[in-house]
């Protein structure tokens, strides 16, 4: 499912206009991606967590030469799963 089935299905499931579901998705997305960031987190109940990871610099091969590289460190997004999520997906 792309963004557009995606906004296609909420609008379905709630009643709201399309172009309404797409501000508030966009809306959503901004602000998930503002608070991961700044550093935080950010927990819906039930349905799951996003979080900020860091990984720390390691050493990787160049995949076309065999030659070492020194990958640097950097942050990643992270999602853990909820309950509820857990149950719908295994039900």
């Amino acid at each position: 499912m792309n963004k557009a089935e995606l906004i296609q299905a909420v609008a379905a499931q709630s009643g709201e206009s399309k172009s309404t579901v797409e501000r508030v998705l966009t809306g959503f997305e901004a602000a998930v991606s503002n608070e991961l960031a700044a550093g935080g987190s950010v927990a819906l109940s039930g349905f799951g967590s996003f979080a900020v990871a860091d990984k720390p610099e390691r050493q990787g091969r160049n995949p076309r030469t065999g030659e070492p590289l020194t990958i640097a460190a950097h942050k990643t997004p992270k999602f853990k799963a909820g309950a509820n999520l857990k149950a719908a997906v295994n039900a």
